[in-house]
């Protein structure tokens, strides 16, 4: 094997690539990335077993053949270099030189034949997204989902096709989105997947906000996204992922415009009162006014106002300040709807593309009023 590359495009397929090596690998060979001169590119392959990604680059191919290499030794010395051009050669299946002008390094590698067969999903039912709609639907979901929870199939995000729809759904039991869009494929290919998150936020990185077409292909195990030069490919989660449907509200006592700016400035303010045991504000909500209050023994209490088109009774429910807060952040518009029913349901949150977010409200008696001389004395 013998290869020429720009330094800088070397770079570049690190940074893209990287992520997807473990960090304690179940197997030594997982420490490594396979790193292969065919046809006038430069193919690195990495792979903790779960999650796979593919890149390549063009580079100049003298001679053709493939070495895998230890991840994080490799990685760092080519940051380290100072040369234009890299040139990688392996006389043998265990070491690769790397030389640059006059300096000359030796990498121990191992044999190619022990690095894990990248899944292969050709002939599996394709979607075909743009990478900015792809990258929004994604986004929109997988900061809901679970992290390390013991809900094994939480720790993923939920992909469904049907009727031609792509629907993404993303939930770690507190808090839910969900957004979904029409997308290019025979009517008769129906299908729910579970992705898991690593892979997600993998797929948001190396995807970008052009109009540019990706290839979303899907198998019964495993997915794959292909967008450019990189390729990633998933196992599945596998079981059931819970029925969230049920805990969306289909019939709403108030729906109203709340100013999305505001009201997430106003949190973070009141957020501010909040104690690690209870991150807890109290919404109370009276004709056009919505007053926020949260209180600590430990830190004292903040009581914030803002005006919002509401015009029923006086009702008051607690929500998790930081929760509110992503779920604005991943909603568009100068302003949301914000639907209610009472205290002890969740609260429904839309803008005015096809997506929506779910809060679980907390106990009211987690998030006490502030006391009453604070809030008479309040502007």
């Amino acid at each position: 094997m013998k290869a020429v590359i720009s330094k800088i495009d070397l770079v570049n397929l690190i940074g893209k690539i990287q992520s997807i090596v473990a960090a304690k690998p179940a197997i030594p060979i997982l420490a490594n990335v396979l790193i292969e001169a065919i046809d006038d590119q430069l193919i690195v392959s990495a792979t903790d077993l779960t999650v796979s990604m593919r890149v390549y680059v063009e580079a100049k191919v003298v001679e053709e053949g493939a070495i895998a290499l230890p991840a994080r030794r490799f990685f760092q010395l080519v940051r380290e270099l100072t040369s234009p051009q890299v040139k990688i050669s392996a006389a043998t299946n265990e070491v690769a030189e790397i030389t640059t002008g006059t300096s000359v390094f030796k990498i121990n590698g191992m044999n190619k034949a022990e690095f894990p067969t990248l899944p292969d999903l050709t002939g599996s039912p394709e979607i075909t997204l743009t990478n900015a709609k792809l990258k929004e639907m994604l986004a929109k979901t997988a900061f809901s989902a679970a992290r390390e929870d013991s809900r094994y199939m939480l720790n993923g995000v939920q992909f469904n096709v049907a009727s031609q729809k792509a629907t993404f759904i993303g939930t770690d039991g507190k808090r839910l989105a969900k957004v979904q869009a029409p997308v290019a494929i025979d009517a008769s290919i129906v299908g729910s997947y579970v992705i898991p998150l690593k892979a997600v936020e993998e797929m948001i990185k190396m995807l970008d906000d052009s109009d540019e077409e990706v290839h979303f292909s899907v198998a019964h195990d495993k997915v794959s996204l292909e967008s450019g030069k990189l390729t990633l490919i998933t196992k599945l989660l596998s079981g059931q992922y819970p029925d969230v449907e049920r805990v969306i509200p289909s019939k709403l006592a108030h729906n109203f415009a709340v100013h999305r700016e505001e009201l997430m400035s106003l949190l973070r303010q009141v957020s501010l009162f909040t104690s690690e045991t209870s991150s807890s504000v109290r919404f109370s909500f009276e004709t056009g006014q919505l007053f926020l209050s949260a209180m600590s023994h430990d830190i004292g209490e903040g009581r914030v106002s803002m005006p919002v088109d509401y015009a029923g009774s006086k009702l008051e429910i607690a929500f998790n300040p930081y929760f509110f807060l992503d779920i604005l952040r991943h909603s568009k518009d100068e302003t949301v709807r914000f639907g209610l029913n009472d205290a002890h349901n969740p609260g429904l949150i839309t803008d005015s593309t096809e997506a929506l977010f779910v809060i679980m409200p907390m106990r009211l008696n987690d998030a006490p009023a502030p006391r009453k001389e604070a809030v008479a004395s309040a502007p």
